[in-house]
């Protein structure tokens, strides 16, 4: 899509993993691949308060009318944009429950704009009226990166619809609207490396409201809703507001409602729930940990949780290396996610070498102190072949690799990369990482040693006390 005179390319568009194009049209052309529509349907935009700005100037310039929410920020910028009493121009809503209410209504008020709000809609379970704009041509969707990509001080977002559509919305665009460095901004959350983390990130939030809705609503009325926000009615929002605060728990005024920040972290919620004067349950903090690796061959962000079995997603590109990272996520009995974007066009060296060095720092720190934990961990047969791994999780790296392969590639795998593996985790993890194996098949030699280094990570890291395992106190 060459997107028209308000959005002229900012730099070339460099080919490659170094390369994150400060051009808008590359912004739309990932945005597309996101959101499942075709490039020239997407009009990046400011945010979702600017996609609305644009419909609000077009009617202000033509002197027509238009209808929206009496709420911020759509009442807001009606009063900003003062609208004539002529034709309608655009009706602006939040989204709707189902696809077939949105195409009723595109229907109903066309010719003017149907403009649907979906800031929220990655938190809900309808899926987007994005579907039906080739079918409307009075349709316009409003997406945003904000709250479900991170991006909340970076406002960015999209405006999807047929390019007679957006070619109208341009018209009103001003000049150099999105800023180069928020171009690039969008660019890094949108990259095909963060969405494992972006999709679990999503879930944890929806996790986390459905407890905070079910606990808040033992002692007042909480609306309905999706997202990291909810609405809550306490019978004194004076008081509420007050005990809210004495936690630090950032809480907002509206009407006779109250909005509560819901975080991906429980720990942060409790807080909440305890300034509520309600008991959460106990429950010991999960070792977490993450790492976000990005050179000019590789972009990786890999995330353990160690006190958790699931969920296990690897994606490489690097099929038989994917299925090792997952054996050795199944059998240490963690939840590993874990999506690198690397140069597998020359060779996947650097994508396995640097998967097992994000893996390494994400398990170091989610161990921390290493406190209470068994420190040591032994073993693994696998028919012909035979894997004795042994792990000291002493903060020391030191790596040892006794075996060899015949074959040069299992798939994709280059089996010389195997000791790499371990050398990288050894370093980046702090530990002496022992392995030797013996047999016929290396397949199976291979899988015998990635399992039974997740049994004996198993074992290492698991919980036994308070202590720190070490008569010198640390590790």
């Amino acid at each position: 899509m060459t997107l028209p005179a308000p959005y002229p390319p900012l730099v070339a568009g460099g080919e490659g993993l170094d390369a994150y194009p400060g051009d808008p049209s590359a912004l739309a052309a990932r945005m597309a691949q996101v959101y499942g529509v075709a490039p020239d349907q997407v009009l990046p935009v400011r945010g979702l308060t600017h996609g609305l700005e644009l419909a609000f100037r077009l009617a202000a310039r033509d002197g027509r009318s238009i209808e929206a929410p009496d709420a911020e920020p759509y009442a807001g910028l009606a009063r900003i944009y003062r609208a004539g009493d002529g034709e309608r121009a655009a009706v602006v809503i939040r989204a709707l429950g189902s696809a077939e209410a949105v195409a009723e209504m595109a229907e109903r008020v066309a010719p003017a704009l149907l403009v649907v709000d979906e800031g929220l809609v990655e938190f809900a379970d309808a899926p987007s009226a994005a579907t039906l704009i080739g079918d409307h041509a009075n349709l316009v969707i409003l997406r945003s990166l904000s709250l479900a990509y991170g991006l909340a001080g970076a406002r960015v977002g999209a405006a999807l619809a047929l390019p007679a559509t957006l070619a109208r919305l341009t018209e009103v665009v001003e000049p150099y609207a999105l800023p180069e460095p928020l171009v690039r901004l969008a660019m890094q959350a949108l990259d095909p490396s963060r969405m494992i983390e972006t999709a679990e990130r999503i879930a944890a939030v929806r996790r986390e409201r459905e407890r905070l809705v079910r606990e808040i609503g033992r002692v007042m009325v909480v609306e309905t809703g999706v997202g990291p926000i909810l609405m809550a009615r306490p019978s004194d929002i004076g008081a509420t507001l007050a005990d809210l605060s004495k936690y630090g728990i950032a809480a907002d005024r509206s009407g006779d409602r109250v909005r509560l920040p819901v975080s991906i972290k429980a720990e942060v919620n409790d807080r909440l729930l305890t300034a509520l004067g309600l008991t959460p349950a106990k429950s010991r903090a999960h070792r977490v940990g993450q790492a976000v690796r990005d050179t000019k061959e590789t972009r990786i962000v890999c995330a353990v949780d160690l006190d958790a079995t699931g969920p296990i997603r690897i994606e490489t590109g690097v099929g038989f290396f994917d299925h090792m990272l997952e054996q050795v996520a199944a059998h240490g009995g963690f939840s590993l996610r874990l999506q690198c974007e690397g140069d597998l066009h020359t060779d996947p060296h650097h994508t396995i070498e640097d998967s097992a060095i994000a893996l390494g720092q994400a398990l170091k720190q989610a161990l921390g102190d290493r406190r209470g934990i068994q420190r040591y961990g032994f073993v693994l047969a696998m028919d012909e072949a035979q894997a004795n791994v042994a792990i000291d999780l002493s903060g020391r790296p030191y790596p040892v690799f006794e075996g060899s392969f015949a074959t040069p590639f299992i798939g994709e795998y280059r089996t010389d990369l195997t000791a790499h593996v371990f050398r990288s985790l050894a370093e980046h993890l702090g530990a002496a990482i022992q392995i030797s194996v013996k047999g016929d098949d290396d397949h199976h030699k291979t899988e015998a040693v990635y399992k039974g280094f997740g049994r004996a990570l198993r074992q290492a890291i698991r919980v036994e006390g308070d202590a720190v395992p070490s008569t010198k106190g640390v590790l």
